[in-house]
C-alpha cells in the first residue's frame, strides 16, 4: 500500500467530529461532494467502507473507527502544531496512553500513575481499562504505551513485550468496622465462616487467596464475586464481607470509604508490573512510573519480614 493522502484522511476525520457529510463541508470550507469524492479515495486506498447506514444516519464502520483512532493521535496535535506556529501559548504537555488491566485495583493505579501529573513537565495522561488480553492487543498495535497489570507477560502469549516488575506488596483484610473489630481477635482463624467478598477468578489474587485458605484450613462464606475492586470497597462498606488488598493502600482504604483493617497477612502479596515493547526502559513516562512504584509506593512491603507464602506470577 503506498502512502496515505492525509487530506483524505483530515476530510474523514471531520466527519465524524462534526458529526455528518454537511457539517463537516461547512467547517472545511468546501462542498459536501468534496467530501464525498474525497472519502470515496480513502475508503479505495484503505480497500474497505469507512461509513454504513443506520436510518439517516452515517456511522463508522470497524475500519472505519480503526482509522479515526489514529487520525485522532494525528489531526490534534497538528491542530496544536499550526497554533504554536501562529504564536499561541502550545499546551505544554506530552502525551502518553495507558491501559489499565480491569483486576488493578484503582487506588494502585492511581498512586502508581501520580508521577505522571505531579512532575514539573506533567503528561496529557489517556487511560484505557479493559482485560488483559484485549489491552495486550493494543499495545502490540501500538494504540498503547504502557499497560499496568498484576501479572506478568505470560511466556506462551504471542506478544512481543517486555514485564517491568514496579514492586509489590502485602495483603490485608479490611471490612466495615463492625464486622473489623468482631474478625480482630483471633485473626485468621476468626475468617472462618466469616463473609468475604472476593475478586473473581480472572484476577491473580483470587488464585492465591484460594491457595492461602486452603494452606489455612479456613472456609469463609463467600457472598459475592467482583472484577471492580471498587465494587468490593463499596459492598464492604455495606457491611456485606471482608475482603483483602495491598497494604501499599491501605491509608487510602481506611479513609475514603470508612472501613477498619482486621488484620495484616504478611505470606500473602500482590505484584504488579508496567508492561511495555522496551526491553530497557526509554519512554520518559514509564521511567517516571517505574522509579516512583519502585523507590516509593511499595517500600513499605520491602520493609516487612521476608515472606515465604504464594504471590501472583
Amino acid at each position: 500500500m503506498q502512502h496515505l493522502n492525509y487530506n483524505h484522511l483530515l476530510y474523514f476525520w471531520t466527519v465524524i467530529r462534526e458529526g455528518g457529510i454537511a457539517p463537516a463541508a461547512r467547517s472545511l470550507h468546501v462542498t459536501p461532494q468534496t467530501i464525498s469524492g474525497q472519502i470515496k479515495l480513502l475508503e479505495a486506498r484503505l480497500q474497505g467502507a469507512l461509513f454504513e447506514k443506520q436510518g439517516r444516519r452515517l456511522v463508522p464502520t470497524d475500519l472505519g473507527r480503526l482509522a479515526y483512532d489514529y487520525a485522532e493521535e494525528i489531526f490534534p496535535r497538528g491542530l496544536e502544531l499550526a497554533g504554536v506556529l501562529r504564536g499561541k501559548t502550545p499546551l505544554g504537555r506530552r502525551s502518553v496512553t495507558i491501559g489499565v488491566s480491569d483486576v488493578v485495583p484503582k487506588l494502585v493505579a492511581w498512586r502508581i500513575l501520580s508521577p505522571l501529573f505531579a512532575s514539573a513537565h506533567p503528561f496529557r495522561v489517556v487511560c484505557h481499562e479493559g482485560a488483559f488480553e484485549t489491552l495486550l492487543t493494543d499495545l502490540a498495535a501500538h494504540r498503547l504505551d504502557l499497560v499496568l497489570s498484576s501479572s506478568a507477560l505470560p511466556p506462551d502469549s504471542g506478544f512481543r513485550a517486555f514485564s517491568h516488575l514496579l514492586g509489590e506488596s502485602a495483603l490485608g483484610f479490611f471490612a466495615a468496622r463492625p464486622l473489623a473489630a468482631k474478625l480482630r481477635k483471633g485473626f485468621p482463624a476468626s475468617l472462618q465462616r466469616a463473609p468475604l467478598l472476593l475478586p473473581t477468578d480472572r484476577s491473580p489474587t483470587r488464585r492465591v487467596l484460594d491457595a492461602w485458605f486452603e494452606d489455612q484450613d479456613i472456609v469463609p462464606t463467600i457472598v459475592g464475586e467482583f472484577d471492580d475492586s471498587a465494587l468490593i470497597k463499596t459492598f464492604a462498606q455495606q457491611g456485606l464481607g471482608v475482603f483483602a488488598a495491598p497494604l501499599a493502600i491501605a491509608q487510602e482504604i481506611l479513609q475514603q470509604f470508612d472501613l477498619a483493617l482486621v488484620g495484616r497477612a504478611p505470606d500473602l502479596s500482590a505484584r504488579f508490573y508496567a508492561i511495555s515493547t522496551e526491553r530497557r526502559i526509554k519512554h520518559p513516562a514509564v521511567a517516571a512510573i517505574t522509579e516512583r512504584a519502585r523507590n516509593d509506593l511499595f517500600r513499605p512491603a520491602a520493609a516487612e519480614p521476608p515472606r515465604s507464602g504464594r504471590a501472583p506470577a
